[in-house]
Parts: C-alpha cells; sequence; structure tokens
C-alpha cells in the first residue's frame, strides 16, 4: 500500500467518528498540559534562583582564603611544601589577578569606626565594596545613587543604619514595604559624616627604637589602664621587628551620604554585618587598621588579607581559577560548590514533577487503545476486503499506527499551548497577587523550546506504543470472517 493512500485512509477513518476521535485527542492534550505544566514549574524555580544567585555577585565569585587558618574547600596539609603556609597578601592579590579569565581580585577591606553625625556618636562596621557591586541584587531600589568613583570619599548606608541616624524606630515587618524606598530617610541624602578609625601607618626601618615607642604610646593611649606595662612592650618591639613595622594613629575623614539601601542585605559574605559602605579604592587609600594586621608575615610594604573576592568573566571558569588558587597554597570556595547539592535537588523534584505529569498522559494512553479497539469492531469488514485486496498484515498495522500517531501528534500540540497558556494564567495571578504585596514581579513557570519539542515527542510516543496491541489484534483478523462480520 502506498504511503498517500495510507494517509488517505487514515484520515478517512479519523473523520467517520469525530467526537470519539476528538475526545480522545483531547484526553491526550489534557495529559501532555499537565506534564508541560507540571516540568515548567520545576524549570522555572530553578531559573529564578539561579537569576537571584547571579545576581546576587556570588555565581562568578570566588573566595580565597589563607591555607593555614581554615576556610572553605579542600585544604592542602604538605608541611614540606612552604606554599602551603603563603600569607594572603598585596603579592598573592596580584598573582591571582593575573589568572586567565579574572576580572579583578578585591581584597575584604572592613573596620569598626566611630561615625558621627547631628553630634551623636554610633559606632558601626565599614566596609568596602568595588564599583562593580554596582548591579548586585543588595543595590536594586536604592535610595539616591551608587558611589559616583571608586576613590570618592562618599558612602552609602544600611536602611536600619540610617534609621538609627535619625533616631527613627525601626520599621515592622510588612510586606508592603519590604525593598522600598522610605521617604523618611530622604533627608539624609547629600549629608556629611565623620568617620573616626584606627590608621594603619608604616615607621622607618631605622628608627625601630623610636618606632617601638610610638606604637607603644599608641596603645597605651588606646588602653589607660596598661600604662604601666610600657616597659615590656618596648622591649617586645626590639625583639621582633615586625611589631615595630608599622604604628596605629587615629583619624577622621568625612563621607558624603550618596546612597540608602531600600532594604539591609542577609549577612552573605559579611555584607549583612557591615552598616557602612565605601568606596574600595578609598578605603585602600585609608590604610585602615584590620585583624589581619596583627602578626603581619608580610613585611611593611604589604597588607595582608582575611578574605580576598576573586571576580570571573565566565562562571564556567571557576572550577579551573578554583584549582590554580589551591595549587598557591590557598583555600578557594564558591557558590557553585554549594550549588551542586542544589541543582541535584532540583532534578529529583524535575523527575517527581515528570511522574505525576505523566499519570495523566498515562491514562490518556488508555483512551486510545479503546477507541482504536472499538475502531476494530466497526471496522472488521473493511479490513477484511483491504486484505482480500492484498493488504498486507503490516499494511494493517501501519494503518492503525497512523490514527493512533496522529492523535498523539494533535494532542501534543494541544497539551502544549494548554501547558502554556495555564503557565501565563498563573504568573499572570501570581504576580497580581505579589504587586499587591509591591514585591518584585516573579517567573514560577517557564516552557522552552526544548520542553515543547520533548512533549510532543512523549506524546507520539505515548501514542504508538497505546497503538500496538489494536494494530497487532486488527493484522490478525482472518480476512474471510471478517467478510462475513455483521
Amino acid at each position: 500500500m502506498k504511503s498517500m493512500d495510507l494517509l488517505e485512509l487514515a484520515a478517512r477513518n479519523l473523520r467517520e467518528s469525530v467526537l470519539r476521535n476528538s475526545l480522545t485527542t483531547l484526553g491526550i492534550g489534557v495529559g501532555v498540559a499537565s506534564l508541560v505544566a507540571m516540568l515548567s514549574l520545576g524549570i522555572g524555580l530553578q531559573q529564578m534562583t539561579t537569576r537571584r544567585l547571579e545576581r546576587s555577585g556570588l555565581f562568578d565569585t570566588v573566595m580565597v582564603t589563607r591555607g593555614d587558618v581554615g576556610g572553605f574547600g579542600p585544604r592542602r596539609r604538605n608541611a614540606a611544601s612552604a606554599e602551603s603556609q603563603r600569607v594572603l597578601d598585596d603579592g598573592a592579590r596580584r598573582e591571582i589577578a593575573a589568572l586567565p579569565g579574572v576580572l579583578e581580585a578585591v581584597p575584604d577591606i572592613r573596620t569598626v569606626a566611630q561615625i558621627r553625625f547631628n553630634d551623636k556618636s554610633h559606632r558601626a562596621m565599614v566596609a568596602a565594596m568595588p564599583m562593580s557591586a554596582r548591579d548586585r541584587e543588595v543595590f536594586e531600589n536604592l535610595q539616591g545613587s551608587f558611589f559616583s568613583s571608586g576613590n570618592a570619599a562618599e558612602a552609602i548606608l544600611q536602611k536600619s543604619f540610617a534609621q538609627e541616624l535619625l533616631s527613627l524606630s525601626p520599621e515592622p515587618a510588612d510586606a508592603s514595604t519590604a525593598g522600598k524606598p522610605s521617604p523618611e530617610l530622604q533627608p539624609l541624602l547629600g549629608k556629611e559624616l565623620v568617620m573616626s578609625y584606627a590608621a594603619r601607618v608604616s615607621a622607618p626601618n631605622a628608627a625601630g627604637a623610636q618606632t617601638a615607642s610610638a606604637a607603644t604610646t599608641t596603645r597605651a593611649s588606646a588602653a589607660p589602664k596598661k600604662e604601666e606595662s610600657a616597659p615590656a612592650h618596648s622591649t617586645d618591639a626590639e625583639a621582633n621587628p615586625l611589631l615595630a613595622a608599622f604604628s596605629v594613629v587615629p583619624e577622621t575623614r568625612n563621607l558624603r551620604i550618596v546612597g540608602i539601601l531600600a532594604a539591609d542585605p542577609d549577612a552573605v559574605r559579611g555584607l549583612g554585618r557591615a552598616r557602612v559602605f565605601i568606596p574600595q579604592g578609598f578605603a585602600e587609600g585609608l590604610q585602615l587598621m584590620s585583624p589581619s594586621d596583627l602578626g603581619n608575615e608580610a613585611g611593611v610594604g604589604e597588607r595582608t588579607y582575611l578574605e580576598i573576592s576573586v571576580r570571573l568573566r565566565n562562571p564556567e571558569d571557576v572550577p579551573r581559577v578554583e584549582e590554580a588558587i589551591r595549587r598557591m597554597g590557598f583555600n578557594a570556595f564558591s557558590i557553585l560548590d554549594a550549588s551542586r547539592g542544589l541543582q541535584t535537588a532540583f532534578k529529583i523534584f524535575d523527575l517527581f514533577l515528570a511522574v505525576f505529569g505523566s499519570l495523566a498522559l498515562a491514562v490518556a494512553s488508555l483512551g486510545i487503545v479503546n477507541t482504536l479497539v472499538m475502531a476494530i469492531l466497526e471496522r472488521r469488514r473493511e479490513i477484511g476486503i483491504l486484505k482480500a485486496l492484498g493488504a498486507s498484515d503490516m499494511d494493517v498495522k501501519l494503518l492503525f499506527f497512523v490514527e493512533a500517531g496522529a492523535m498523539g501528534l494533535v494532542g501534543g500540540v494541544l497539551g502544549v499551548a494548554m501547558g502554556w497558556t495555564i503557565g501565563k494564567i498563573i504568573n499572570i495571578g501570581t504576580n497580581f497577587y505579589l504587586h499587591r504585596q509591591n514585591v518584585p514581579p516573579q517567573t514560577l513557570w517557564l516552557v522552552p523550546w526544548w520542553l515543547v519539542i520533548l512533549a510532543v515527542g512523549f506524546s507520539i510516543l505515548v501514542s504508538f506504543v497505546s497503538g500496538l496491541y489494536p494494530a497487532a489484534r486488527a493484522a490478525k483478523l482472518d480476512p474471510v470472517k471478517a467478510l462475513r462480520y455483521e
């Protein structure tokens, strides 16, 4: 039997029982729509989580810490290797920044300072922030503006600290105001703060005793109760030149408030602990005294850091850069290390959604079997005539396969359209609710092109499988008995 004759005959048979075949096709469509809707939910949630990670600035970032003081990721404990005891200093920072694929290596600079505003003093953690952080999620809905340059004497405040400066009570937890600028904080923009901090000043090597004395004096002024121990400090400085490498002096700088966060950030990478943010280049020029300066092993001219954030051009380079940093003797950790478990959880979640979504398609496949079996009973004489005219068993099987495949194809396309429509309606309804709650819109349902092809292909495959039994039963009919069937 020719292919065109086979297709024409199958189309005529499908048109003869329009209602029954339409209901069967609709059942397939509902099953495919259930499958598409379930998988679209899993894909949408995974994409939403991925986008939030990318906007957080952590997805393409590697955090680096010293290899001998703890940290994240695999640690190398080879005592014979000098690399395992390296210090995370400016030299290491330059070496890391020179790695292929690295955009920047930013040290974590933060200190506790006294912030003076309107003749009132406030104690706050001050952290440096690079200009590349402008597009991070934490600076969404920023009230005011970001830093004008990396060396500007400007500050961005946490929302809670801005309220403290104006002696305002913290806002109660309310979804309608969460993540939104506060009009009552607007007067702070453009005002100046006075930041008092401890600065690290390098001392000349030739004046070791004088430097030790100056350092002792500074420590004594910071802790008056220990003045009687000054000689002991001087002796320690003479014994260990590192103690005499720098002095700690009080400094003050004026900062202009240019922005206020719409919401306090989570304590990811320590952002939640800082209450005032200043430009990275400006902070490096201040020579802020930090805990890493205590016991400085890098010498007079080098600064040491507790952590360096390494930002990459492409997140795919993260594993390679991590391994290169570990070979230098440091610990390296990225959000991709933690997201591997999250990706596994999403795969399991998608699998369960696919199983439950396929149940409706399995029920629809029973409808195909029922429809084709009924067609055999109604068309026994037709099948007998075909076989009497020379049609083979394979021709009869192909006829039923074509009919089953046609119902699967139409049902698959209809199901994808239904699933896409359901997802759109739920997206619109969800975002309408989120808008009423003053929450940014989200895409919970996502139908990628590969899911469309997979759903239609799976629908056709299920239809073919469902047509196996009816096709085999029709092919086994005896033409003589079929012609005598009433």
